[in-house]
């Protein structure tokens, strides 16, 4: 490591200053410890803001009441009372590769659990956190297909998809990266704090650039999308609105120089379109776990050559009788209400919510939000 990581959390912390502009000032020489430690001419010379210079000046004066100087000791009590707790500055070994590489790493990470995790080869799963069922069931497919295959998979920890790629991950007892945006002494949402811990229980870590105590903010999450992207040779989106965050993420990915896959899906499914969006615009069409392992062969060497398919799923369609595989066929792969089933099919809406009802306990169709679908 160069420098004192103390140096690095308090440049981390300077107001003013962000992670791109840090990274600028270390590529023309001005290291922490140089930064910390010049004259106000230089900070002027340098061009950095007012507010900036005020909080350099209160720190190297050793000001009491030095914001920075606060934020450093609440980092490093954080640091010695968390048993898993890490700080990785810019410099330091376990610093995920990838992740230096973009205009704006962050300039320090907090990590809680295991640094081996941030050493595998990351494919970031992301999505709609009001995803189909479908749509769950195939972010843990291709969470799961993945681990099998030594690949980790990096995601939010939000609801929805990020959450079904995790616990795919848990499930198989894999490591899985959940990069936060907030302060890693409150992961966000609270209803995901279980799989949150189960993460760390299964050689996982997570990960943040802000500091304890940090709440969750709409400014933060796009902020952190960019680390999820950053830190990884590739960003699959399952799901998603034409305004939502994983799009975000995907265009981040993109300016970033990774790879961008989506799943493609109905046309008349809202959560499709952004999918569909991104497939214009350059992403690769994904319909298998080889989809996202061929085209990253070349970084992935014998992992590529390994790669083993998903096993083919028995057909249950099969079983069915009669009047269930109707009812079926006349769902195809749409989302649609009751009504709408009856008027397609001509079927009586008591004897169509029997079959209904019947392919729902087989766990062949899901019912939610007044509509159904296909798992």
């Amino acid at each position: 490591m160069s420098g004192d990581p103390k140096e690095w959390i308090a440049v981390a912390a300077l107001p003013g200053l962000g992670a791109a502009s840090v990274k600028r000032l270390w590529d023309l020489g001005w290291t922490p410890g140089r930064l910390l430690g010049g004259s106000e001419l230089d900070w002027q010379r340098l061009g950095l803001k007012s507010s900036t210079i005020n909080a350099l000046q209160q720190y190297h004066a050793g000001a009491s009441r030095s914001q920075v100087a606060a934020q450093v000791n609440q980092a490093l009590t954080w640091l010695d009372n968390t048993a898993d707790a890490s700080i990785l500055p810019l410099t330091h070994p376990e610093y995920p590769t990838l992740l230096k590489q973009i205009h704006d790493p962050p300039v320090i990470l907090f990590v809680r659990g295991g640094l081996t995790a941030l050493s595998l080869p990351q494919i970031a799963i992301v999505g709609s956190r009001s995803a189909s069922a479908a749509g769950l069931r195939q972010a843990a497919e291709f969470a799961r297909y993945l681990a099998e295959n030594g690949l980790s998979t990096c995601s939010g920890l939000a609801l929805g998809i990020d959450a079904a790629a995790h616990q795919a991950c848990v499930a198989q007892q894999a490591p899985t990266i959940a990069v936060l945006g907030t302060g890693l002494d409150r992961p966000y949402p609270q209803r995901n704090l279980k799989l949150a811990e189960q993460i760390l229980a299964n050689g996982g870590c997570w990960v943040s650039e802000l500091f304890p105590g940090s709440a969750p903010r709409a400014a933060h999450f796009p902020r952190r999308n960019r680390i999820i992207s950053g830190m990884s040779l590739g960003v699959l989106v399952v799901e998603a609105a034409l305004r939502s965050g994983s799009l975000i993420t995907a265009r981040q990915a993109m300016e970033q120089g990774r790879e961008v896959f989506a799943i493609p899906g109905s046309i008349h499914n809202p959560l499709s379109k952004g999918c569909h969006q991104l497939l214009r615009e350059g992403a690769l069409l994904v319909e298998s776990a080889t989809d996202i392992i061929q085209p990253l062969a070349p970084m992935l060497g014998y992992l590529a050559e390994n790669v083993t398919g998903p096993a083919p799923e028995p057909d249950i369609t099969a079983s069915l009788t009669p009047a269930q595989q109707a009812v079926l066929a006349w769902l195809g792969y749409e989302s649609l209400t009751l009504d709408q089933l009856s008027t397609s099919s001509g079927l009586d809406v008591e004897e169509l919510s029997v079959c209904l009802t019947e392919l729902e306990l087989l766990g062949i169709i899901a019912h939610a939000g007044g509509v159904y679908q296909r798992c």
